[in-house]
């Protein structure tokens, strides 16, 4: 794994458990053909997570200038993110080889994003998630931006009133649909699904975030990546 890094990392580690220590909180950018992602190791198990980068996914025409944009922020631990302008189709699927995983190991698997000042219709409908290995599916519904003022009910169906950093009450989302929780590192994250790969050979995990019942136009979301860590 460390000859895949993106650039010569200097670990000044003198025995392997420094080299652990420095693996659980210093991830390594590595270069996969050729999208990067990242690598770094559970401090409790010592299993092997990822990131992988938007550059990594299959986004619903990501490559359309009109509907999506590749910008680079300073807080993105790649050098792209995937911001997206404008779709009603919306699609995000990221897949890793279960080899390249621990065995015996519950994992879950996180979209790591941001919504722009100016999103849309990212609050209705709720988005679905799904994380499939060897035929067994986890699946839930997510909402990447709670709405906050149903109350006020707005000028635009779309563009509810929404105070940036307001958080939304619990009691008013729906049952059963998961939002999203601000990181350490500023970011924000939804679950998207767990598995457990029991041997490494069950081939490869998708992971799916889609929402392409409404058809409503979308804005604002800005996708870093898909998380894949230790339950």
């Amino acid at each position: 794994i460390l000859s895949r890094a993106a650039a010569a990392v200097d670990l000044g580690c003198s025995s392997k458990k420094d080299l652990f220590f420095r693996l659980c909180h210093h991830p390594l950018l590595l270069l996969h053909a050729p999208t990067p992602i990242s690598f770094w190791l559970d401090k409790s198990s010592g299993a092997k997570c990822y990131m992988l980068s938007a550059r990594a996914l299959s986004i619903a025409w990501g490559d359309t200038p009109e509907y999506w944009a590749w910008n680079r922020i300073p807080d993105a631990r790649f050098g792209e993110v995937a911001e997206l302008l404008d779709v009603c189709w919306l699609e995000i699927v990221g897949r890793i080889g279960s080899s390249a995983l621990s065995p015996k190991t519950a994992y879950a698997a996180y979209l790591v994003f941001k919504i722009a000042d100016d999103w849309h219709g990212l609050h209705c409908p709720k988005q679905e998630t799904c994380v499939t290995l060897g035929g067994v599916e986890s699946k839930h519904t997510v909402c990447l931006q709670p709405d906050a003022g149903t109350q006020q009910i707005m000028r635009d169906t779309l563009r509810p009133f929404w105070r940036r950093g307001r958080k939304m009450p619990q009691e008013t989302m729906d049952a059963g649909v998961i939002s999203p929780r601000t990181r350490s590192d500023g970011w924000m994250e939804v679950e998207m699904g767990e598995f457990y790969n029991e041997t490494g050979e069950d081939g490869e995990v998708e992971m799916s975030l889609r929402e392409i019942r409404g058809r409503n136009w979308k804005k604002g979301l800005i996708v870093q990546g898909i998380e894949i860590r230790v339950k």
